[in-house]
């Protein structure tokens, strides 16, 4: 959990910013994964966090006490929390029209989305827990996802086990993807120790 003594000034978040936001996209490079085309999880954790709160206090110009407060309290649940994996899932099609109608049909997609440890079953993901981004008509092109995780799992993946990705939706054909090496080497980091 990040605290307020975690995060910077104003002053000095805009002196260190270019630098630190460089730091931040280098490392959400292997916290990526692509589920077909339109669908992209990144994968939070305590350094993604702190560049959006950062960012957010920059671009509201809070200072106060309360309000930083505020901002910790609303990002703080998206930092894993050891056994789980907590991402952004963003429905992308750059055509605006084309977004509309398929927000539409992809209603209640982010409950179909999974993750599979070696030979286990399908986890499904947990979705929004913050808020309901969905409606009765369509979803959202941004979603809160949390993979929870049991010991067995955790044990499983440490022990090298694939990590697979998917989703289970009639109106979304996507393969599975396994991750690759780099992005495996990241979703283990988050993991507490045994």
């Amino acid at each position: 959990m990040l605290e307020r003594k975690d995060l910077l000034s104003l002053e000095d978040y805009a002196e260190s910013r270019d630098k630190f936001r460089t730091q931040v996209l280098a490392h959400k490079e292997h916290r990526r994964v692509q589920l077909g085309d339109h669908v992209l999880l990144i994968f939070e954790n305590e350094m993604t966090i702190k560049y959006q709160i950062q960012e957010m206090l920059r671009i509201e110009k809070v200072f106060e006490v309360a309000g930083i407060q505020d901002e910790l309290d609303a990002y703080n649940p998206l930092i894993p929390d050891g056994d789980n994996w907590k991402c952004s899932m963003l429905i992308q099609y750059s055509d605006a029209e084309e977004r509309k109608v398929r927000l539409t049909e992809l209603l209640d997609i982010e409950n179909r989305v999974w993750v599979k440890i070696g030979d286990g079953e399908k986890n499904f993901a947990i979705a929004d827990e913050d808020l309901e981004r969905a409606n009765d008509d369509k979803t959202s092109a941004v979603h809160f996802l949390r993979f929870q995780l049991s010991g067995s799992d955790v044990e499983c993946i440490r022990g090298g086990a694939a990590i697979v990705f998917g989703v289970d939706h009639e109106k979304y054909d996507t393969e599975e993807v396994t991750v690759l090496k780099e992005t495996r080497a990241a979703l283990v980091a988050d993991l507490a120790d045994a």
